[in-house]
């Protein structure tokens, strides 16, 4: 299954399926409550509300950054409760700028449920093809069963980045916007900066300033906005905590650029304080 599906392969999927799970991944990363709040005031139809804070996010550590993967193993009873097991069909949206959805597909390819994949457009493009919303928090009354298989093929750590640092066979993308990528300035991580040999391409450059029914610009452009990483060269992305990387992975997986992805991010570059920090454009 691909990780990126439009509104109407989804009510395709719905019609087709009945072993379908579809989760709510909206948050704010100012306001911790957005979520709880915008799921009550209206959500897809049977869609259960997941919090990247509390499900997604691991414990906070002196590496790893600030929002380190689930353990597999709480990870997996997490979506056990869902009542998703290895063949479920799982669906993930939020308002159509994909982080949160994006972070929650990555991690659930990373345990194994390969029937996954992100709601392009998000509830926006759902309410626009005339989906059907509720206001009823729905509680899964089955539990699931799964058997984690996990494949980390796309992930990279900290230490493999380092050895890859000014690689002329490897581009490393910082996905932060240019100022915080520049130095300029830095509203949540400790120093300012960005990885050593990076280079910038802002997550929010791909998605559309107004979603119809997909949240990327189109293909002609990101075609073009990309056009300078070479598919013949090893792609890292990366971002301040591993969310809004996922924006970039998922239109860079649009366009059939292959690409890996370091999770832990500027934030657990940062945690080692003998790694270097680069400011300025490079």
């Amino acid at each position: 299954m691909k990780k990126l599906i439009n509104v109407k392969e989804f009510f395709g999927i719905l019609d087709a399926n009945d072993n379908v799970v579809v989760l709510d991944c909206r948050f704010s990363l100012m306001d911790k409550s957005y979520g709880v709040n915008e799921y009550k005031k209206g959500h897809i139809k049977g869609a259960y509300l997941i919090d990247i804070e509390t499900d997604l996010t691991d414990e906070i550590s002196k590496h790893g950054g600030r929002h380190p993967f689930k353990d597999v193993e709480k990870l997996k009873n997490i979506l056990e409760n869902f009542g998703i097991s290895n063949d479920t069909i799982v669906v993930a949206y939020d308002d159509g700028d994909l982080q949160g959805s994006g972070r929650l597909i990555y991690q659930l390819r990373n345990i194994g449920i390969k029937n996954s994949a992100v709601l392009d457009g998000g509830i926006v493009a759902y309410k626009n093809a005339n989906g059907e919303i509720e206001t009823t928090e729905n509680i899964a009354t089955e539990k699931g069963n799964i058997n984690i298989e996990l494949d980390n093929s796309l992930i990279v750590d900290m230490n493999y980045v380092k050895s890859k640092l000014y690689n002329n066979n490897v581009i490393l993308v910082d996905s932060r916007s240019n100022p915080r990528y520049l130095g300029l300035e830095e509203p949540v991580d400790k120093v300012a900066g960005h990885i050593p040999s990076a280079k910038n391409y802002f997550f929010k450059d791909v998605l559309s300033e107004s979603i119809v029914d997909s949240s990327f610009k189109d293909e002609k452009f990101l075609e073009k906005h990309f056009s300078t990483l070479n598919r013949e060269k090893e792609i890292i992305v990366y971002c301040g905590s591993g969310i809004s990387l996922m924006v970039n992975t998922l239109a860079l997986e649009k366009i059939g650029i292959p690409y890996k992805y370091y999770p832990g991010s500027y934030s657990d570059w940062i945690s080692y304080e003998e790694n270097e920090i680069k400011t300025g454009e490079e």
